[in-house]
C-alpha cells in the first residue's frame, strides 16, 4: 500500500518523468508480435495476423529486460494456454518482482502469478460482464491479492461517428479486444478505477501492431489519470515517444512492440534504451 501511495505522489509531482515500459506477449507458448484485433475465439476461423515471432524463449526478452534495468513491463498470454503459460511463468522466474502479468488472470489465479515472481497482476475480461463493469469481481481480486497489486487493463477503440475536430470517444473491449464494453475511458473514469487498482494499462487497440503512428486524443487524455498508466499502439519510432511525452506531459509511460528490431521491426531497441535512461536523468 505504502508503494502505491508513493506512485500516487509521484505520479502529482513535477519530478515524475515517462518511462518505456517492455512487453512479451505470448501466443501459443511463442513470443509474438501480433495485429490488434485479428486474434478471434473461433479455431477455425482467420489466423491472426503475426508481424513477428521470435525462436528464442520468453525468458530471452525477460533476462535482456532484467540486465538493462527496465522494471513494470507486461507479459501478456493472448490465450492462457497451458504452452503460454509455461512461457510466462518461465519469464517471470527470469526476472523476479519485474514484470507484470496478463491474460486469463482471475482471482482464483492471480496469487499464484505473484507466488511466481510477477509484480503486478493485469485483468480486464475477467471484471466485465455484459459490456459493464463488475464491481464484485473487481472487488474480489482487490481481496485476493491488494489493489497495489493490480493492473487494470482499459484497452479501448474508437467509436464510430466521430465527426472531424470532435474529441473521440474510447470504449473499453474485452476477450482479445473482440467485445466492445459500455465504459468509455475518460478522465471521469481513470479518475473513479485509481481507486481499485495501481496502475492502468492501455492499448490503442485500432493502431495496435501497426506502426502507423499513436492515438494522440487517448494519450493527451492518459495524462490525466492520478495513478501511473502505460499506453501501447501505434509507436514507430523515437519521435513518437517524444510525442507521448509531450501530450502525456510526462505522465505516460509507452510501451513498443512490432516496431523494436528486437521484434524484427526497424527501431532499434538499444536506441531506445538510451532514450529511456536520458529520460530518467531528468
Amino acid at each position: 500500500l505504502a508503494q502505491g501511495l508513493v506512485q500516487q505522489l509521484l505520479q502529482c509531482c513535477d519530478c515524475v518523468v515517462m518511462k518505456f515500459r517492455p512487453c512479451i506477449d505470448i501466443h501459443e507458448g511463442i513470443v509474438k508480435q501480433i495485429v490488434g484485433g485479428t486474434l478471434k475465439d473461433d479455431p477455425d476461423g482467420e489466423k491472426p495476423v503475426t508481424n513477428f515471432a521470435a525462436t528464442q524463449p520468453s525468458t530471452f526478452f525477460a533476462e535482456r529486460y532484467r540486465d538493462d534495468g527496465l522494471m513494470g513491463g507486461h507479459v501478456v498470454m493472448l490465450g492462457a494456454t497451458p504452452e503460454s503459460k509455461k512461457a510466462a511463468l518461465a519469464a517471470l522466474a527470469a526476472y523476479p518482482n519485474g514484470l507484470q502479468v496478463g491474460g486469463g488472470v482471475t482471482a482464483e489465479n492471480a496469487r499464484e502469478y505473484l507466488d511466481a515472481g510477477a509484480s503486478h497482476v493485469i485483468v480486464t475480461s475477467y471484471v466485465f460482464h455484459g459490456g459493464v463493469l463488475d464491481s464484485a469481481r473487481l472487488q474480489g481480486l482487490i481481496d485476493s491479492v491488494g489493489r497495489d497489486k493490480l493492473v487494470l487493463d482499459l484497452s479501448c477503440r474508437r467509436v464510430a461517428g466521430t465527426k472531424e475536430g470532435e474529441q473521440p470517444t474510447y470504449k473499453v473491449v474485452t476477450d482479445r479486444w473482440q467485445k466492445w464494453t459500455e465504459l468509455e475511458v475518460n478522465e471521469k473514469t481513470l479518475q473513479d478505477l485509481a481507486a481499485h487498482c495501481d496502475e492502468f494499462l492501455v492499448h490503442g487497440v485500432d493502431v495496435e501492431g501497426l506502426q502507423s503512428g499513436i492515438e494522440e486524443p487517448l494519450v493527451k487524455m492518459l495524462a490525466s489519470s492520478p495513478i501511473p498508466v502505460t499506453y501501447a499502439g501505434g509507436v514507430r519510432s523515437l519521435e513518437d515517444m517524444e510525442r507521448i511525452r509531450e501530450l502525456g506531459a510526462g505522465r505516460v509511460d509507452a510501451t513498443i512492440g512490432s516496431a523494436l528490431d528486437i521484434f524484427g521491426g526497424p527501431l532499434p531497441y538499444t536506441d531506445v534504451i538510451a532514450w529511456h535512461n536520458e529520460q530518467q536523468k531528468s
